[in-house]
C-alpha cells in the first residue's frame, strides 16, 4: 500500500501557506481552502494558481 503525503506548511513572519504535492508540485497562496483546492486537483495543478514567480520559469 503506498500513501500520498500533500504537505502545507505556514511560512512564519507572513500570511502564506507552502503546499508540496505528492508528485513534487509547489504552490504558495494565503487561502487554506484554494491550497486544498489546488492539492486536490492533482495531476492536473491549475496553472493560473501558481505564483507568478513559479510560472515565468
Amino acid at each position: 500500500m503506498s500513501a500520498q503525503v500533500y504537505r502545507i506548511d505556514w511560512l512564519p513572519g507572513t500570511d502564506l501557506l507552502d503546499g508540496r504535492c505528492h508528485c513534487g508540485a509547489r504552490h504558495t497562496c494565503q487561502d487554506p481552502v484554494a491550497m486544498w483546492e489546488w492539492m486536490l486537483a492533482h495531476p492536473d495543478h491549475p496553472e493560473d494558481l501558481a505564483p507568478a514567480k513559479d510560472r515565468a520559469s
